[in-house]
Parts: C-alpha cells; sequence; structure tokens
C-alpha cells in the first residue's frame, strides 16, 4: 500500500484545528484524521491528543495477535474517555472535542471507526461509496428523507454535530468492516474538503491524479472555493506496497 496525508488551515482559520497521521506497521497501517472543535485553543488540543493516543496504542501493539476490529473500537473508545477526562481537568477545555475517522488496512481487509462527520471513501474508476455516516443535524435530516443530499450541502446548519470524541464518556464509535471489495482507494477527510468539493468531484479527482500529487490537489481546490475551514486528508492506495511515501 502507498499514501499519502496532508492538512491546512484553509483561507480563513488562523489555527488549524485538524489533525492527522499515517503510521505503518509491517501487516497494516493506521491512518487517523480528526476535526477538533472548542473554545481558544481546545480544539487544537483535542484533535493532537487523539492522534497522538490512538499512535501511541497502535505503534504498542502486538500487531500479529490483533483482532482489529476490537482493538479500534476499543481504542476509540480509550482515547474518548482520555479526552474528556481532560476536558473536565481544565475549565480552559471544557466543552472541547473532535471528530475522528480512523482506518485499519490491510492487503486484503479495511475495519474503519469513527465518530463525528469527518468521512470515509471507498474509491475505484467505475464508482464510489462513502463508508461512513455523518453524526450530523443534517446528517439525521437526510437519513430521515426530510433533507436531500444536494440541500444538505448548502443547509445552514451542516455543522452541527451530534456526537463528538471527548464530550461524553464512553462513547461508542461506528465500525465498519471490509475487504477491498474491487476498490482501490481509501479516502478519509474532514468536512473542510467535503463541504467544498461534491462526492462526483472527488471520485473524478482522486481517480485522474497521481497520489504524489493528489493531496495538494485538494487542499488547493477547497481553497479555491473559499476554504473556510481547515482542511485534511489521507489517501491508502491499496495496490502499492506498504511504507511508501
Amino acid at each position: 500500500m502507498k499514501y499519502v496525508y496532508q492538512s491546512d488551515k484553509g483561507k480563513i482559520r488562523q489555527l488549524n484545528e485538524d489533525a492527522v497521521t499515517v503510521i505503518p506497521r509491517k501487516e497494516a497501517l493506521l491512518a487517523v484524521v480528526a476535526d477538533g472543535m472548542g473554545g481558544h485553543q481546545a480544539g487544537d488540543i483535542a484533535s493532537k491528543l487523539t492522534i497522538e493516543q490512538l499512535e501511541k496504542l497502535w505503534t504498542n501493539a502486538d500487531v500479529h495477535e490483533l483482532d482489529f476490529k476490537k482493538w479500534l473500537a476499543s481504542s476509540i473508545k480509550e482515547v474518548n474517555n482520555l479526552v474528556y477526562q481532560k476536558a473536565q481537568s481544565d475549565s480552559s477545555y471544557q466543552g472541547m472535542g473532535t471528530t475522528v475517522v480512523a482506518a485499519v488496512c490491510t492487503e486484503k481487509d479495511l475495519i474503519i471507526g469513527h465518530i463525528g462527520d469527518s468521512r470515509a471513501y471507498l474509491i475505484s474508476k467505475a464508482e464510489w461509496k462513502q463508508v461512513t455516516e455523518d453524526h450530523s443535524l443534517v446528517g439525521e435530516l437526510v437519513r430521515s428523507g426530510q433533507l436531500s443530499k444536494e440541500d444538505a450541502q448548502l443547509h445552514p446548519k451542516r455543522n452541527v454535530i451530534l456526537k463528538a470524541l471527548g464530550t461524553e464518556p464512553d462513547l461508542e464509535p461506528d465500525i465498519f468492516h471490509s475487504d477491498w471489495e474491487g476498490f482501490d482507494r481509501l479516502l478519509i477527510c474532514s468536512d473542510g474538503l467535503t463541504n467544498k468539493v461534491s462526492d462526483q468531484e472527488l471520485h473524478d479527482v482522486i481517480c485522474d491524479t497521481s497520489l504524489d500529487n493528489l493531496g495538494q490537489t485538494l487542499v488547493d481546490l477547497a481553497n479555491e472555493r473559499g476554504g473556510e475551514d481547515n482542511i485534511t486528508l489521507a489517501i491508502v492506495d491499496q495496490q502499492e506496497e506498504v511504507g511508501d511515501v
């Protein structure tokens, strides 16, 4: 597998509250995107803490012995409680939280866990599939049939999140487990990208752009359309060797 990842504060925000990492192991790699929220620098702290702790848990794990699905669910829950405890311990951090979308990728399988409205997509030349369901107000309205996907893109409350890591104890992440099913690339990203670039455009750009240039191409596209939010993404290409950057 080959991968790229990138984060940009956008054109408006003074601080990048997103965080991203990809950590390859011999048998698998872990990719994580977190989009922090909260006053002052609390969102920045929540997202960075989430990335750091998941990276530590992944690096210290015996990958040979792991049930990846159980590991991902329990690790996200553990990090959620850690962020929650930190938010409760300091008044300047109260109310902070973060989205998280994390993927364990092997040559054959994908295990994806998420909380919030950061997304995961599987992409091939022929099609794309959004794996995650947004834990957001407009996401619920779309699922209930009260709002179309097209109208959701423009809804004034599209950034209202109903579930975020670190905002309450013992949150359960959504977990998705599949083989690659004919897909070639996995995209995980914050809403700073998906609020500016449609699913169809993401598919077209990701299929038509070399992996080396893909991160910057997508960041530039979101910034050209306003760049009001931080923009963060990681892309894993299943067809290349693990560890190439």
